[in-house]
């Protein structure tokens, strides 16, 4: 898949025990639908993981990182529905990094997704990217792997204060890099990590050595089409 537009805002949390069923629920019937209704959001996700951590993955793909502060957006986020303010009650260990698109190949919907989360080492961070975006469309013309895409977060805008945010149990962590390489395959995606993006060859590249990867298997996507079919 090739990210729709030049920003993406990707989520990744735990849910309470005994709360798995209503947050499904609410996320396919009411919240997706509602943030893909903003004006500038494209497509939006939901993933579960088939290994690592958090248990779950939401990815929403949009025009640019402005359309994740901008006014129509802050509005659903500061005026959350009943259902919205009892979900956000169930939400642990919650990342929420709003980013740039760097680099996105590929085509379609991906049914697995690895998703990695990093940091560049100090004097580091434009080696690292530039490398990152340079091996994007190699690792598409792996057997099994559809689509990689490169991602920098966006601090500034991932610290927009609002009354959904408030609603969570501790503050959200925020990453400074994301890497998603998607396929039909999650053992080609382990093989990615264990390989090409492995923990050792990112930080030969210019990464810090704390890292963090899991393996996500889709459960609903949503586009702008759907909301008028």
């Amino acid at each position: 898949m090739s990210l729709l537009g030049k920003g993406a805002m990707v989520i990744w949390h735990d849910i309470a025990a005994g709360c798995e069923s209503d947050y499904n629920e609410w996320h396919s019937k009411e919240h997706m639908l509602e943030r893909v209704g903003v004006p500038g959001f494209r497509r939006g996700y939901r993933y579960q993981a088939l290994a690592g951590s958090p248990k779950f993955l939401n990815l929403y793909e949009v025009d640019d990182v402005a359309t994740l502060t901008s006014k129509p957006y802050l509005d659903r986020l500061n005026h959350p529905t009943p259902w919205t303010q009892k979900a956000m009650g169930y939400f642990r260990n919650n990342n929420r990094t709003l980013c740039r698109v760097a680099a996105s190949i590929g085509n379609g919907v991906c049914v697995d997704l690895l998703t990695i989360q990093l940091a560049a080492a100090a004097g580091r961070g434009e080696a690292l990217g530039s490398w990152l975006a340079g091996v994007m469309p190699a690792l598409v013309e792996r057997p099994g792997v559809l689509g990689a895409h490169y991602l920098e977060g966006d601090l500034a805008a991932s610290r927009t204060e609002t009354e959904e945010k408030r609603l969570r149990a501790g503050s959200d962590a925020i990453a400074d890099r994301v890497v998603l390489v998607g396929g039909y395959d999650a053992e080609a995606l382990h093989e990615v990590r264990a390989s090409v993006l492995a923990p050792a060859a990112l930080v030969a590249q210019g990464a810090d050595e704390q890292q963090q990867a899991a393996v996500y298997r889709l459960l609903h996507c949503i586009t702008e089409p759907d909301l008028t079919a």
